[in-house]
């Protein structure tokens, strides 16, 4: 199988992104799996422009796109993205939409077809934190998971993708006193066992893995 792991640049004033630290520390092959990795930046639809060129070039056969979450304490495999965009914050070009559709007429939502409970299960029986997240956010992480989901129920059918969104690292803690952070090498590790279960399984383990808020 060919893996396709896209991180972002850095953003909102932080010197590096974990993401992309991580992504760009992935192995080019997981046994006979080749993984390609991609840069994105953090703009809206130029990100999508981005991501559509690479898969479209490289024809993945799963797609696992990654993600900042500062004050997340875990690997959070994203369940859920919105056909929305929602800027808090300005994007690296200095864009910050206000509840705009990222897909006119597109659907309300995409829900991954990566077996996300199995994922986490694993990770957390390697003894990496790990959880299933119900919001990917609408800044330009959801923006790229739901253009990621989009791709595969336009033009990529047989194509699995998903998201995961991970912690700070430790050396960004020291702007933000009392955040949880996660050492590279754990991300990584983390993200070669998600990437594990990915190839090897296509259906999901059925486990109560929700939240009541």
């Amino acid at each position: 199988m060919r893996i396709l792991v896209t991180g972002f640049d850095p953003f909102g004033g932080e010197p590096v992104n974990p993401a992309l630290e991580a992504v760009m520390r992935l192995p080019a092959t997981l046994g006979a799996h080749t993984i390609e990795r991609k840069q994105l930046p953090t703009m809206f639809h130029r990100a999508l422009d981005a991501l559509g060129d690479a898969v479209r070039t490289l024809r993945p056969d799963i797609l696992l796109c990654v993600g900042q979450a500062g004050g997340r304490t875990e690997l959070s495999i994203e369940r859920v993205a919105i056909n929305v965009d929602d800027a808090r914050i300005a994007d690296n070009a200095g864009a910050s939409p206000v509840d705009q559709p990222i897909v006119p007429g597109g659907p309300a939502a995409y829900f991954t077809n990566l077996p996300l409970k199995a994922m986490v299960r694993a990770l957390v029986e390697t003894g990496i934190p790990a959880k299933v997240s119900n919001t990917a956010g609408t800044f330009v992480c959801n923006h790229v998971f739901y253009g990621a989901m989009h791709l595969v129920a336009t033009e990529f059918p047989a194509m699995r993708a998903g998201f995961v969104h991970i912690p700070f690292l430790p050396e960004q803690v020291a702007r933000h006193p009392g955040q949880p952070s996660m050492a590279v090498e754990t991300v990584v590790a983390g993200l070669l066992k998600a990437i594990e279960v990915a190839t090897t399984r296509t259906e999901d383990i059925a486990v109560a893995d929700g939240a009541t808020h």
